[in-house]
C-alpha cells in the first residue's frame, strides 16, 4: 500500500542539521505513527514520503521554507524583566505571549540585568533539515481516527471525546 492522504504511516527517521548535529532521532526508541494529510510532519517531508510503501528508505533534504521556516528578526524582542516578576526563569524556557497576531510560543534566549530577550521564531526556523526515514508499515486509517485527526492504539487514543 503507498503513502497517500488518509493513510496511517509508521516510520522510523533521524534528523540532522547542515553541521551533522542530529537533532532528534527515532531508531533507538518508538516509531513516529500519524495520519498523512493532517499537517502532523512538515510539508517538505511529508511531500517526499507521498508514494512510498513499507520497506522503503529515503534520505530527504528540506530546506526552512518547507520545514520551519526563514528565521525572521522582527520576532526577537527585549521585554522589562519585570515581567517575570515571582518566576524562576532560564534561557530555553517557553511561554505562551498574546501578540498583535494572537498567542504565540517565545522562548528565552537571553536574560539581562533589566530584560529579557525573547525569540518568537521556531528553533528550527533558518535550518535546512536531512532526514533518514524508513516506512514500517502503511494502513488505511479507521473512520474514527479521521474524525479524531490521530491515530489510535491498541490502548485507544489517549484522551477523552
Amino acid at each position: 500500500m503507498k503513502i497517500a492522504p488518509n493513510k496511517v504511516v509508521k516510520m522510523h527517521y533521524s534528523v540532522l542539521d547542515n553541521d551533522k548535529n542530529t537533532i532528534d532521532n527515532s531508531f533507538d526508541g518508538e516509531p513516529l505513527l500519524f495520519i498523512i494529510g493532517t499537517g502532523y510532519l512538515i510539508p517538505g517531508l511529508e511531500d517526499a514520503i507521498i508514494d512510498k510503501s513499507a520497506g522503503d528508505t529515503l534520505s530527504v533534504t528540506v530546506e526552512p521554507a518547507q520545514g520551519y521556516g526563514e528565521r525572521h528578526d522582527e520576532l526577537m524582542q527585549a521585554v522589562p524583566k519585570s515581567m517575570f516578576d515571582g518566576m524562576e526563569i532560564d534561557v530555553g524556557m517557553q511561554f505562551r505571549a498574546s501578540t498583535d497576531d494572537g498567542d504565540q510560543m517565545v522562548m528565552i534566549i537571553d536574560i539581562q540585568d533589566e530584560e529579557v530577550i525573547v525569540d518568537g521564531n521556531h528553533p528550527l526556523s533558518g535550518i535546512t533539515l536531512h532526514f533518514d526515514v524508513e516506512i514500517l508499515e502503511v494502513r488505511d486509517a479507521t473512520e474514527d481516527e479521521l474524525s479524531h485527526g490521530h491515530v489510535h492504539t491498541e490502548d485507544g487514543c489517549g484522551h477523552e471525546h
